[in-house]
């Protein structure tokens, strides 16, 4: 196949963001496909330079098309707006000046899906739409979304996109519930989850305990509990904040870290301090690539994945879980859904109370000092992660949707 692959946030190892879109098109260009992108470059690490306008670059086989486009995570919802809109408009000229079979669109933002159905009506050629997120009824449910004018607007989007669609994919049931739940047949819907990328996150633990000694010596021999992603408004990190507050005399072993960066993190590390947990049992560091991450879950007792109450959110398919489960690292989660029932079933960590903190700080404690349950947790995240969640296993996944969508 040749396969126009439409995604704003294309990101590799060396970014500290999800690296969903490159893995899968390593694995198409693998298996003898033709990949190209039409990207920009808010998600590429500092180790790319890219000139104003678009920028041509190859990496491993996969043909870029980059639009110079700043980003930050701690742009406000409406700069965001703007560029997700100003990038739309920009790749619809781009991607009609490629020739493909098929073109695979994914979201967020559902912005992305706008040149995808232009490509597909003009050049006559399948599009697969891949569900991210649920948009817009996430933001409409946070309230970033007011005007009833655009949640209107949003709303006929997703629809339309949806029915002009040749498949779509979900990263979880909920989202693939949610698309059939908006009239499109189910034989259209695929499950493909994000996954774990066991090449990158199975690594000897001898690489772990290094990283403990010459990066977080502050650790002094407790059990390390780590957050790695956005300080967003979804994410409410200030829950780490209340979860070491609790464990300081529950269990003075217990040492958290938090890494990212986002739109809340100052006001995270103001309580933190307020709480007389910085930097005590609670340390808030700079983010990393993800390459970086490797060496840190690696070191990790526990990894958190956090959410605030927006049952939207428990659709999500978390990559901090993933991450965990590459890295035989046990994940806690504050929330409920399809990932609560997983490792409720797996035992592969444990599900926490999102409100009361001494509760949740007793069952960590609690899971964190019982050898048998912890060590059915690590068996459990290694055979999920080959077995049932592996890269190939999602990528071999797409690659049928696309193949299908073809061939229809």
């Amino acid at each position: 196949m040749k396969i126009i692959y439409l995604h704003q946030y294309f990101a590799t190892p060396e970014s500290n963001t999800g690296t969903r879109s490159y893995e899968m098109a390593k694995r198409f260009v693998i298996n003898g496909h033709d990949v190209i992108f039409v990207t920009s470059s808010a998600a590429f690490s500092d180790n790319y330079t890219f000139k104003k306008g678009w920028n041509y670059i190859e990496i491993e086989g996969i043909k870029l098309h980059v639009l110079h486009l700043d980003y930050s995570n701690k742009d406000s919802f409406i700069i965001r707006i703007w560029k997700f809109i100003y990038f739309s408009f920009r790749s619809i000229f781009k991607s009609l000046s490629v020739e493909s079979d098929v073109v695979l669109a994914t979201s967020t933002p559902l912005t992305i899906a706008i040149p995808g159905l232009i490509y597909s009506k003009i050049k006559s050629k399948p599009l697969v739409f891949e569900v991210r997120d649920l948009w817009p009824e996430l933001p409409i449910a946070t309230g970033a979304i007011k005007n009833k004018y655009i949640i209107k607007f949003a709303l006929w989007l997703e629809e339309y996109t949806y029915r002009n669609s040749k498949r779509i994919i979900g990263l979880s049931p909920g989202m693939c519930e949610g698309v059939i739940s908006k009239g499109i047949s189910v034989n259209k819907v695929t499950l493909a989850t994000n996954s774990c990328d066991t090449d990158l996150f199975d690594v000897d633990k001898k690489i772990g305990a290094n990283y403990l000694k010459s990066d977080l010596a502050f650790t002094n021999g407790r059990k390390l509990i780590v957050y790695t992603g956005t300080f967003g408004m979804i994410n409410k990190v200030g829950y780490i904040v209340e979860l070491a507050k609790a464990s300081q005399e529950l269990d003075p072993n217990l040492c958290f870290v938090a890494i990212g960066d986002g739109m809340e993190k100052e006001e995270v590390i103001a309580e933190a301090n307020k709480a007389g947990v910085l930097n005590k049992n609670l340390y808030i560091l700079s983010p990393v690539p993800k390459t970086e991450i490797v060496k840190l879950l690696s070191a990790a007792d526990l990894s958190l994945s956090l959410f605030g109450p927006v049952i939207e959110m428990w659709h999500n398919s978390a990559n901090k879980l993933f991450d965990a489960l590459a890295a035989q690292t046990p994940i806690a989660i504050n929330y409920g859904g399809w990932q609560k029932s997983l490792i409720e079933k797996y035992h592969c960590g444990l599900a926490i109370d999102s409100t009361d903190y001494q509760n949740a700080a007793i069952s960590i404690s609690r899971f964190l000092n019982d050898k048998a349950q912890y060590s059915k947790a690590v068996e459990s995240c290694k055979t999920l992660s080959y077995e049932h969640f592996s890269r190939d296993i999602m990528a071999a996944r797409i690659e049928k949707t696309l193949m299908d969508s073809i061939n229809d």
